[in-house]
């Protein structure tokens, strides 16, 4: 993922008949963010119907506009590593009972 956030902002300003990414940047959030939603429902939708290589390819695809919808909103991926890395401090259950 690191490798792919980083590919992804040295295509910020690549030529845009020759990058998707640049592209969907160019778009701006609000563009990658309805990208990665149409994405993540495909990936559901390949769960459900419990075929493992299309949902496999479906989590790439969703992954991939994760990690644009990120770079779009000047959220770099250590900010997520990080929030992963507070809440292994806490169960879920521990967490979900706090929110009250």
């Amino acid at each position: 993922m690191d490798r792919l956030a980083a590919t992804i902002e040295a295509r910020r300003g690549a030529d845009l008949a020759s990058s998707w990414t640049a592209q969907l940047l160019a778009k701006g959030p609000a563009k990658c963010a309805e990208k990665f939603g149409e994405e993540a429902v495909e990936a559901i939708i390949e769960a459900v119907r419990g075929d493992r290589a299309r949902l496999a390819a479906e989590a790439a695809d969703a992954l991939y506009h994760l990690a644009v919808m990120l770079a779009a909103c000047d959220v770099p991926l250590s900010d997520v590593w990080a929030e992963l890395e507070r809440r292994e401090a806490q169960s879920g259950v521990a967490e979900k009972a706090a929110r009250g």
